[in-house]
């Protein structure tokens, strides 16, 4: 099993697995910081190139991803599927998920803490992070990311690519588009389209003040 990234949120992935006593043959991904050391704390392998993840893959070939960035996350998820690679859910046994109604797609990062109820459908690669809250009947597109502490109300979509910041708040109903960004500490009150930058509370959308002049 490969982690895809070896520091930052990588970390945090791998304490998942330990959380779910799944550390055996549990490898890391750096193709970036060559220079790195060859184990992370010392316990476990780096893999520093595609050939090498390659080779694993033929015994073992699951992998999640351990870094954050929609578009990045969906670049990396292309890569490794172009050599037979299996996207792996991870998710915290301290997440709170609900028993009714819910699709999980493959690949999700799904941390401590968070707490998702009944009938909720998350896309392929989202990244939920520690302490999020997502209510009935919402949906998540492919490769979202939810980071720290966001409150997403009920009957709330989200597009595909969208990257919510730390302890924001989508009130019931709302709609984001694909590609929107959604600034730290913001509440959401009103539909959002595609390719938009909103903050504040209320969280408006963001003006280029060249385009503007």
């Amino acid at each position: 099993m490969i982690i895809i990234g070896a520091k930052g949120f990588a970390k945090e992935v791998l304490e998942i697995f330990h959380q779910l006593n799944e550390l055996n043959n549990l490898y890391f991904y750096d193709d970036v910081n060559t220079d790195g050391p060859g184990k992370l704390y010392e316990i476990f392998p780096v893999l520093k190139n595609i050939d090498e993840a390659r080779v694993l893959f033929q015994t073992d070939n699951r992998f999640t991803i351990g870094l954050g960035s929609p578009e990045l996350r969906k670049k990396l998820y292309n890569k490794f599927k172009e050599i037979n690679g299996q996207f792996i859910s991870t998710i915290s046994p301290f997440a709170h998920i609900g028993h009714y109604g819910n699709l999980i797609g493959e690949g999700c990062n799904i941390m401590t803490g968070t707490v998702i109820t009944n009938d909720i459908t998350i896309g392929k690669g989202c990244l939920i992070n520690l302490n999020c809250t997502i209510g009935h009947d919402s949906i998540l597109g492919d490769f979202s990311e939810l980071s720290p502490g966001v409150s997403i109300s009920g009957n709330c979509t989200i597009g595909e690519f969208c990257n919510i910041g730390t302890s924001a708040t989508l009130l019931p109903g709302v709609s984001l588009g694909n590609n929107v960004i959604v600034g730290a500490g913001a509440v959401v009150t009103k539909n959002v389209p595609d390719n938009t930058t909103v903050v504040g509370i209320p969280a408006k959308a963001l003006v280029d003040k060249k385009n503007d002049a």
